[in-house]
């Protein structure tokens, strides 16, 4: 699995993720929507590999 994130991109999407999981616990109810999207957002920076850039082609890494 080769990453296909940018640390720039990975910052943004943790911070999007800490946001999402806020919210998500604050709100409650439907927002739980957002939690499982925070975590998967989580997640894919943590790891630096997007599956759904894989998919489309897209990358924010560079090359090696």
């Amino acid at each position: 699995m080769e990453k296909n994130m940018a640390s720039w991109d990975r910052i943004v999407r943790i911070i999007l993720a800490v946001v999402f999981l806020y919210l998500a616990y604050d709100k409650g109810g439907a927002w739980w929507v957002l939690g499982i999207i925070g975590i998967v957002f989580l997640i894919t920076s943590v790891v630096g590999f997007c599956p759904l850039y894989k998919v489309v082609g897209f990358k924010t890494a560079k090359e090696a």
